[in-house]
């Protein structure tokens, strides 16, 4: 345990988490068929399983679903195709993981149905700047939400000049994020907001509540 640093409860459906007495690991599986790191690997749904239970069995703390690829130059696509890869891997995990799931959508439509599918916490790498009704999904379900600072779009993130400041531009992303977005659908005291660096920029992590 660190002394000095904060503690924060998370109230999960499964239980609560607890942040701060010690790290915590969250597994990165990508059900895409062009992600950066692990692209076309975990497509398959049984394939997708095999690795979220693997990652469980390896110390992950959360498991992390995202079915949209946000690498530099990646294009989005539908809400449509993004439920089509990720709702059976959901439906699939059902009853077989003890550590919670996060899903990584940009999209409302999308949270919705992951949460009603077994997610319990949202992960947002735009900040809300994509679909501010992220923040409305997350206040009627109750669920923490994990925003990220992202510079610009997956197809404009590389063209900017690199961050001189990281710290400073990532805490300046988020203070535009969460006061016209976040309030007007939660109290800070019923969600919990968990700044993160996206990609383009060097990892800077810190944590509110």
């Amino acid at each position: 345990m660190t002394r000095g640093r904060k503690f924060f409860r998370l109230q999960l459906r499964s239980g609560t988490m607890r942040l701060g007495e010690r790290t915590l690991v969250m597994g990165v599986l990508n059900v895409t068929p062009d992600s950066f790191s692990d692209g076309g690997k975990f497509f398959d749904v049984s394939h997708a399983v095999q690795h979220a239970l693997a990652m469980q069995r390896d110390g992950a703390n959360i498991i992390d679903i995202g079915a949209e690829s946000t690498r530099p130059g990646a294009a989005g696509i539908w809400a449509s195709e993004e439920l089509r890869r990720l709702l059976p891997v959901l439906e699939a995990l059902r009853g077989k993981l003890k550590i919670p799931i996060s899903v990584d959508t940009q999209k409302a439509a999308v949270a919705e149905a992951a949460l009603g599918a077994g997610a319990e916490i949202i992960n947002d790498i735009s900040g809300l700047r994509s679909d501010a009704r992220l923040a409305a999904v997350a206040a009627k379900h109750r669920v923490p939400i994990i925003l990220m600072h992202m510079r610009g779009t997956p197809r404009s993130m590389q063209k900017g000049p690199f961050a001189r400041n990281v710290l400073r531009d990532v805490l300046s992303g988020l203070r535009q994020s969460i006061p016209s977005r976040a309030n007007m659908a939660w109290s800070a005291r019923k969600s919990s907001l968990i700044p993160e660096s996206a990609s383009a920029k060097v990892f800077a992590k810190t944590t509110n509540s």
